[in-house]
């Protein structure tokens, strides 16, 4: 999984338990060519099967999340080459990713980084940032997400202007709508993220994959559907190590050592 500086996304590991994943084509503002979507893919299949990895952060740097999908290779394309690109496959990995993701936002995250942001499970973004799903100014519409998962976060309304005007939202607009979990200052949004990573790798993995797969299957069912998911998904964390050293460790008033077990 060793990446080189010539990668359009790098990966390393700065905190136990914690991989980060950053774009990496800063002279187009990190747009995300189709070999950068590939090796994202690829890095988070390798991510999600990683036992030494509990929280992963995704980032695209200190200046620019990423503004928006290649344009270039999609000006001369027709529908079925759009098609048959297949992107969902591409994405996959990242929308089933089993273990927490943070998504560390500074600058622009437009269009194909905006729904690139959504994937994620926190977005810390800084003071700074900005949101916007623009494609309705060349002609198309978001295909990856920033229909569906825009209304989820945000509601019909905020959803509808942002996608009919292509009009931005900034940072303190999009965390009064629910899309981004906290701002904080543009300088610290890098170590911050790393510091919320360290803190949920910390967490008994399996209580933390279980939390994530009922929120997010809880998010389309009906409330009484998403009940008994979480019910049965508590009663089976019963069955696990990291349950009995929790609690004896609150019992005996010390740190626990949560070990996915």
């Amino acid at each position: 999984m060793n990446s080189t500086k010539s990668d359009p996304v790098l990966l390393d590991f700065p905190a136990e338990g914690v991989g980060r994943l950053t774009l990496n084509r800063p002279s187009v503002n990190n747009a995300l060519s189709l070999e950068m979507q590939a090796q994202l893919s690829t890095l988070f299949t390798d991510l999600a099967s990683n036992p030494d990895v509990r929280c992963i952060v995704l980032t695209g740097g200190p200046s620019v999340f990423a503004a928006g999908g290649d344009i270039s290779s999609m000006a001369g394309v027709g529908p079925i080459d759009i098609y048959q690109r297949h992107t969902e496959r591409v994405w996959a990995p990242i929308q089933h990713c089993p273990k927490p993701v943070i998504a560390a936002v500074s600058g622009y995250a437009f269009g194909g980084g905006c729904e690139l942001a959504m994937h994620a499970d926190i977005i810390i973004a800084g003071e700074s940032a900005s949101f916007c799903q623009p494609e309705i100014k060349i002609g198309i519409m978001p295909g990856i997400g920033g229909t569906q998962r825009l209304v989820r976060a945000v509601g019909k309304s905020k959803a509808m202007n942002m996608a009919l005007t292509g009009k931005p939202i900034s940072a303190y607009e999009a965390w009064v709508s629910g899309l981004v979990s906290e701002i904080i200052e543009d300088d610290a949004v890098q170590d911050y993220a790393i510091k919320q990573a360290v803190k949920i790798a910390r967490m008994p993995p399996l209580a933390a994959e279980q939390i994530k797969e009922v929120i997010l299957a809880g998010m389309d069912a009906s409330l009484e559907a998403g009940l008994a998911l979480e019910r049965k998904a508590n009663a089976l964390l019963f069955a696990s190590d990291d349950q009995k050293e929790g609690m004896n460790a609150f019992i005996e008033k010390r740190h626990p050592t949560f070990k996915g077990e």
